[in-house]
């Protein structure tokens, strides 16, 4: 992993790690990165658009500018560091339950990576175990990985599933995603309230009717947030 400034270095491990969790990074030291010549390119850029657009790069509101999108890139991108091994750090757990658990509501925001605008909503995440059960926290965690990236909205859901049924390997998944889109509410249409709606069902969520309509009805219970 690439040596990561503080403040993202802190964005990875949460995502990683449960409070108290050993991240096994407790000897090494993360110290704010020195300018690089990637940090130099992207700061310049920022400059060069602001000029482009017509505004005045060197005036007191905007001298840091390049500087605070520089940082706030790497913020919203941190899950392209994220180690899979350390998310999971073996919370996938053999327990003899077999009916369908379901992980709703869970608060996302991500980049779109046509426009790089944000697009935000919930998650809901379910899966029917093949005698092994993912820990609880884990599951948000794993949409925060793949949403922490550029990305658009139906491969964040496919990813989610995927990763889902290649670490535990249970009988299927079903991943639903709710998001608006602000390239959408603030330039082209300009229809602000427009709602996305994506679906990933792999396994027996895709091959049984009743399986999907038993997920889609734990999403219909009681409100989502």
């Amino acid at each position: 992993m690439p040596t990561l400034p503080d403040h993202v270095r802190s964005i990875v491990t949460e995502i990683e790690t449960d409070i108290g969790e050993s991240t096994g990074l407790q000897d090494e030291t993360h110290g704010d990165s020195p300018e690089t010549d990637d940090s130099v390119r992207i700061e310049h850029a920022v400059r060069d658009i602001l000029t482009e657009i017509g505004e005045d790069a060197d005036r007191e509101g905007l001298r840091r500018t390049p500087e605070r999108i520089h940082r706030m890139y790497h913020e919203l991108t941190a899950g392209y560091h994220v180690d899979p091994d350390r998310l999971i750090n073996g919370a996938v757990f053999a327990v003899d339950y077999s009916e369908m658990v379901v992980v709703k509501g869970i608060e996302f925001y991500s980049l779109c990576e046509h426009h790089l605008l944000p697009f935000f909503g919930t998650a809901a995440v379910g899966y029917l175990p093949r005698d092994r059960v993912i820990g609880l926290s884990k599951i948000p965690r794993i949409v925060e990985m793949y949403a922490r990236r550029l990305q658009v909205q139906e491969r964040l859901t496919q990813e989610v599933a995927d990763f889902l049924m290649k670490t535990i390997d249970p009988h299927g998944v079903g991943v639903v995603i709710e998001a608006q889109h602000l390239c959408i509410a603030m330039r082209g249409v300009r229809k602000g309230g427009a709602t996305m709606v994506t679906s990933a069902v792999l396994g027996q969520f895709r091959r049984s009717q009743r399986t999907r309509e038993e997920f889609l009805a734990h999403l219909e219970r009681g409100d989502n947030r």
